[in-house]
């Protein structure tokens, strides 16, 4: 097999056969001229349910996760609902993360407990856990790792192993590790989901997702639902997802880089109490995580002494770090769980530390970022 960034810059980029432009062209149209009734030109006849851009990005996403199928979505939520459409039916039972990412939380809770799907959340690194959390009734376990926003690590290969005995689907979510450092396919997973907004596209200027398998019964039912409902992104979404993705391999070794020197610069301040980073010997997930996965990462959380009004004067003194929602954009990001991506947890069983602060690292001068994380700190809690 050809190498990670050898596999991103060119599968399913084929320098253009008309004009021989090496980048894959915007397909700005949204229907195809046919050569007779049925008779499509390389399986195209309306942008809904394929397009050339769109599939340069699909066949790229499946090599980069080691995947026969993937299909590219308007979102990752959007993914994560087709998906979830598949897989459950009425009455059917899920697994979700104790501490899952607060949209797949609202996702679950919010819209598909109204159609009849029930679930339990459970913390996947303890597989006693899971294994008491399985029902006759339980059709997929959804994982996340590193979780959203604490880190929590799970042992992808075990899970795999209680999921297969069990006869149940596994999906990890992949967003925070990109396929460049975890690839869960390979580790025993069923479906891999990503917010392709996040590293895969890696500028902050696109929204996406994408769902990656090779289980062919699978895949084509997420071709039917996804065609059925829509839920497709724009050959410019597809495009910008695709440059991106170009890049990933350098852009992940540079924020796991400057993430592991902001996590040892935080660790050392004393206005931290606890820092959230499995590149760190003493995090419970650290041996699994440096076993799974290529490197740690750059998402980075942290616990601020003195509480959540610390932590908001600590979100609200940066000035590189931008108090904003999402991650994994070139730019550093720093935000507020409690009241921003996880807001919808509050009050539930998933709700999380009102002193926890989210980092994405980005990447730009290491130094530059402990700079601004230091005089933040000692500005907030000084």
């Amino acid at each position: 097999m050809r190498g990670f960034s050898t596999r991103a810059i060119h599968t399913g980029q084929d320098p253009d056969p008309t004009t021989g432009a090496v980048i894959v062209p915007i397909h700005a149209t949204s229907t195809f001229a046919q050569d007779g009734v049925g008779g499509m030109r390389g399986g195209y006849e309306y942008s809904r349910s394929a397009n050339p851009t769109r599939t340069a990005l699909q066949e790229c996403l499946a090599a980069l996760e080691g995947g026969r199928h993937a299909y590219a979505f308007g979102s990752g939520m959007g993914a994560s609902d087709t998906l979830l459409r598949v897989l459950l039916r009425p009455g059917d039972h899920m697994v979700i993360p104790h501490d899952a990412y607060g949209g797949t939380f609202r996702l679950v809770d919010k819209v598909l407990a109204l159609w009849g799907i029930e679930y339990t959340p459970v913390d996947l690194s303890d597989i006693d856990a899971l294994r008491a959390a399985l029902r006759p009734a339980t059709k997929a376990v959804w994982c996340e790792t590193p979780t959203n926003p604490l880190l929590g690590i799970a042992d992808i290969a075990a899970v795999a192993d209680v999921t297969r005995s069990a006869g149940v689907r596994l999906v990890v979510d992949n967003t925070f590790a990109s396929p460049y450092l975890q690839n869960p396919l390979a580790l025993g997973a069923d479906v891999v989901v990503h917010s392709t907004t996040k590293y895969v596209g890696g500028h902050s200027d696109v929204v996406g997702g994408v769902v990656v398998t090779s289980d062919d019964a699978i895949a084509e039912q997420l071709r039917f639902i996804q065609n059925a409902v829509g839920s497709v992104p724009g050959p410019f979404d597809a495009w910008l997802t695709l440059r991106g993705a170009k890049t990933l391999a350098v852009r992940m070794e540079r924020h796991s880089d400057n993430a592991e020197v902001v996590a040892e610069a935080l660790a050392a301040h004393p206005a931290v109490e606890r820092v959230l980073y499995p590149g760190l010997p003493e995090h419970p997930g650290h041996v699994v995580a440096a076993k799974q996965m290529r490197r740690f990462g750059g998402m980075v959380s942290f616990l601020v002494a003195g509480g959540s009004e610390a932590a908001l004067r600590v979100c609200a003194a940066t000035e590189i770090f931008t108090l904003a929602e999402s991650l994994g954009g070139i730019e550093s990001l720093i935000e507020f769980p409690a009241q921003m991506t996880h807001a919808s947890v509050a009050g539930s069983a998933l709700e999380v530390p009102d002193s926890l602060i989210r980092l994405s690292v980005g990447i730009e001068d290491a130094e530059d970022l402990v700079a601004d994380l230091r005089q933040a700190l000692d500005a907030a809690t000084g």
